[in-house]
């Protein structure tokens, strides 16, 4: 067991006690009671709190919120863990709307002045014969025995408002060494629950926090074993690992398991590049680029795979220089297949495929131009594009950086554009197809032809997007 530091990190406001005799539900062994500044909990909380120990019950909070807490972040959920079993937790809150979440695995939640509070039984846990679920859950009274079954020492922390913080395993500590450490045997750890090889880089890459030695053994030894977890819970892990703020660390330190889902990123590493565009290697390049951007998921995920089609096309000019001509269209192929096997929605698929497609386009810094993308990838995802080129420059020579320039002007001609409510889909046209049936024109396919010349007449400013102006146009056309 880990003893507290003597002095606690600066950038976390702790006043770290000696450990005492643990004053918890049951009657626990010694264990580590810190006591700190109180946590500031939402009233809904506070109320949980109150109606359990009116009740005769003890109830903690655990996991992720205790550790966001401590790290000053607004936690998203609320997760307690109590002696009271589901029947008596449903009887506590009668006064209340009680959903039974999980009751077989014993728990339930809580609505409190709209909030939802998850409360589950402290409990014990068999075997994971499918590395997911255990096969058997155990009740307890005892609070240690349901710390000890989770996955990393900082979400096997519990916190009352009364009783501090009970720390069994240095959780605490690991949060100040920024330490990712498992609870107990890592291999253990992993080998029940292979999700938790991700989801120790996503803390990693989420916090920047760094694993520690054993764990790190643990995750390599096992990353094959993610291949039997389900393709919806890898991409849900996979898009918070992606939007973390180190990112960059954990793609290029983590390659070998991050390749066991995507084993596209494999032939990315090390490759280089031999091109005077770029001072990285491939994946260096996409790790670079990746911070760059904002952490949106689609974004993310465009820059995951905008150049791994770059092995499978590269060739070596007479003085040696590399090409990758045609990586676009592989990569936007390799995205296609990957995102799909890991079931992401069609929606993401197709912004993301389209973006990976033109992201290596060059867009001509005029009206004309910008309107005609603006019709062909609409504002969003035409703004989107310019990210992702930003973030490709910003990964590549300083003597390339110049095209930011560029960027900036498009970005300027953009908002004058959509400034001046320009024309540039066929909603926007001042005439529509109930216009060109007055006028004579059978309904049909040849209603769309006109009205797309019309749009790409009005878009180079050949023809003003007034109405009497397109009806003029349109009888010119017919007389042709």
């Amino acid at each position: 067991m880990l003893l507290p530091r003597e002095q606690p990190c600066r950038d976390i406001p702790w006043k770290i006690l000696p450990r005492k005799q643990s004053w918890g539900c049951a009657l626990l062994p010694m264990i580590l009671v810190w006591e700190t500044m109180k946590l500031e909990l939402p009233n809904s909380v506070k109320k949980a709190f109150e109606m359990l120990d009116n009740s005769g019950f003890c109830g903690y909070l655990v996991g992720g919120s205790v550790r966001d807490c401590l790290l000053e972040k607004t936690p998203l959920d609320f997760d307690m863990t109590s002696d009271a079993t589901p029947a008596e937790i449903k009887a506590c809150f009668s006064n209340y709307r009680v959903i039974e979440t999980g009751i077989r695995h014993g728990t339930v939640t809580v609505i409190i002045d709209g909030h939802s509070i998850e409360i589950t039984t402290h409990r014990r846990e068999g075997n994971y014969s499918d590395k997911r679920h255990p096969d058997e859950v155990m009740f307890t009274k005892n609070l240690d025995e349901d710390l000890a079954r989770r996955d990393f020492t900082m979400n096997a922390l519990a916190y009352h408002p009364q009783k501090g913080f009970v720390d069994l395993f240095g959780g605490i500590e690991d949060i100040q060494e920024k330490r990712i450490r498992c609870v107990g045997d890592p291999r253990e750890r992993m080998n029940e629950d292979a999700l938790r090889i991700l989801r120790a880089l996503r803390f990693a890459s989420v916090l920047g926090f760094a694993l520690e030695e054993e764990t790190q053994k643990a995750v390599n030894e096992a990353c094959e074993q993610l291949k039997e977890i389900s393709a919806e819970r890898i991409a849900a892990e996979m898009v918070k690992l992606l939007c973390g703020k180190n990112v960059k660390r954990v793609l290029l330190e983590e390659t070998t398991v991050l390749g066991a889902v995507i084993p596209e990123l494999l032939p990315a590493k090390d490759f280089d590049q031999k091109n005077p565009h770029h001072c990285y290697d491939i994946l260096t390049h996409t790790a670079v680029a990746l911070e760059n951007l904002p952490p949106t998921p689609h974004l993310r995920w465009t820059m995951l795979f905008h150049d791994l089609g770059k092995p499978a096309t590269y060739s070596r000019d007479a003085l040696g220089i590399g090409h990758f001509n045609g990586h676009s269209r592989q990569s936007e192929s390799l995205a296609k297949h990957r995102l799909n096997a890991l079931k992401l929605d069609k929606e993401s698929i197709a912004k993301i495929c389209k973006l990976i497609k033109y992201h290596d386009t060059v867009v001509e810094p005029s009206k004309k131009s910008v309107k005609r993308w603006l019709n062909r990838l609409s504002e969003s995802l035409f703004r989107d594009l310019l990210e992702i080129k930003r973030a490709d420059v910003l990964a590549q020579s300083l003597e390339y950086r110049f095209r930011l320039d560029g960027l900036a002007e498009l970005e300027n001609i953009l908002s004058e554009v959509i400034a001046e409510n320009e024309c540039f889909s066929l909603k926007d046209l001042a005439i529509n197809g109930n216009d060109l049936i007055a006028m004579g024109i059978a309904d049909g396919p040849e209603i769309g032809r006109l009205l797309k010349h019309l749009l790409e007449n009005v878009m180079d400013d050949e023809v003003e997007n007034a109405k009497e102006v397109l009806i003029e146009k349109i009888k010119e056309i017919k007389q042709c």
